[in-house]
């Protein structure tokens, strides 16, 4: 084997080693899923104040007069927008619990216990190494499954970030305003009218309402799409990934470390 070969993979593995002693990705990675944690709990509660506001729309009461008495569910017009923020309310709960469970799972993986772990394992394989015999197959492949699974998440978290402010900032930064601004325009819109409004000018006056209403919804059926997709790609779509490429990483050492490389 040429000298520069036999010698590139332990020291890969003496980096790899220091990596989960030193901790540099795990600390970025807990940043970044702080980061995604904390943008979901304000997707969650944006989501949650607009539900709310369209329950208060739709029982609200409009009145005109003391011989026109109109009972209008003015939120019958949000019933499908309304459906759609509880079940984006219902994701973005799921999303949190996915970011916090990133947090603990790195968390554990930075632990002392399994660097220590990953530690001896490297030690015995190298020394094996360099033995005439060589390496055993099965320690090698034990000490590379380890290593992925160490270092799986946090690639996993550094990734999805990366690309959430590379691809998706300003999109989120948009939506969540829009969200916001819907939610300000429909708790002004729930008002009933005054009792001295005749029965003409409440019809007019409702129907304006309505249509401003339907307007609002279909801005927030857009952003809340916006959003639901963008964080799927972060919690599902990109880990996903990280984990294929682990899967083969994993199967290129099963073959590569089934035959014995001369030394």
């Amino acid at each position: 084997m040429p000298l520069s070969k036999r010698y590139l993979l332990p020291l890969l593995l003496v980096l790899l080693v220091g990596l989960t002693w030193l901790q540099p990705l795990d600390l970025l990675a807990q940043a970044h899923s702080e980061a995604g944690l904390k943008r979901s709990l304000t997707a969650f509660a944006a989501a949650r104040g607009l539900n709310a506001v369209i329950s208060v729309i739709q029982g609200t009461e409009v009145t005109g007069g003391a011989f026109v008495n109109v009972t209008l569910a003015l939120g019958q017009v949000l019933d499908p927008v309304n459906d759609l923020i509880e079940q984006f309310a219902r994701l973005m709960l799921v999303v949190s619990v996915i970011f916090s469970a990133q947090l603990l799972l790195m968390k554990m993986g930075a632990t002392w216990v399994v660097s220590l772990v990953l530690t001896v394992l490297a030690a015995v394989w190298l020394w094996q190494r360099f033995r005439p015999a060589g390496s055993s197959p099965w320690l090698g492949r034990l000490l590379v499954a380890l290593l992925l699974v160490r270092f799986v998440v946090p690639v996993a978290a550094i990734t999805s970030e990366l690309s959430y402010q590379a691809f998706m900032s300003e999109q989120f930064a948009v939506s969540q305003q829009a969200i916001e601004s819907s939610t300000a325009a429909l708790g002004g819109a729930g008002g009933g009218a005054d009792s001295t409004t005749r029965w003409w000018e409440l019809r007019e006056k409702l129907a304006e309402k309505i249509d401003e209403l339907k307007a609002d919804a279909d801005r927030v059926v857009a952003h809340v799409i916006d959003l639901i997709v963008l964080f799927v790609m972060q919690t599902v779509v990109l880990p996903l990934l990280v984990l294929l490429a682990a899967w083969w990483l994993w199967r290129a050492s099963l073959e590569g470390m089934g035959r014995r490389q001369p030394m």
